[in-house]
């Protein structure tokens, strides 16, 4: 194994990495929608922070050595389900063809005072 560390996503907030490559896989830890410069979060706009938190999980990917594209299966919470269409209008724009598996799940509560976070699996780029 071998973790994924990156200035272009923001730093984690607990004893994780930002992602792990283990053979011709990555796992990308739950992202949020944090500017990786100011350690802020971008919005209270679902939209802006479905983006950032999209650009953050891409950084992690690209600093692993993929990429959106090779996105395999991802994992989005969000704090209301009623942002589900919001949050799939910009996913939609950011994930390849065909889009991956995925689940999305309502949670009461997310470690920063965020509506959505994502987790990705992603291969290795050939």
């Amino acid at each position: 194994m071998q973790e994924i560390q990156t200035d272009a996503a923001p730093a984690s907030i607990g004893p994780f990495s930002q992602g792990i490559v283990d053979g011709d896989r990555i796992f990308v830890s739950g992202q949020g929608p944090v500017d990786p410069d100011s350690g802020e979060v971008v919005s209270d706009d679902i939209g802006e922070q479905t983006e950032r938190t999209l650009k953050n999980v891409a950084a992690v990917l690209e600093a692993g050595g993929s990429s959106l594209d090779a996105v395999v299966k991802t994992t989005v919470f969000v704090t209301d389900m009623s942002n589900y269409d919001a949050v799939n209008e910009v996913y939609e724009e950011y994930v390849g063809d065909p889009a991956p598996a995925r689940s999305a799940v309502e949670v009461a509560d997310l470690p920063i005072d965020i509506g959505v976070e994502i987790e990705a699996i992603a291969t290795t780029d050939p």
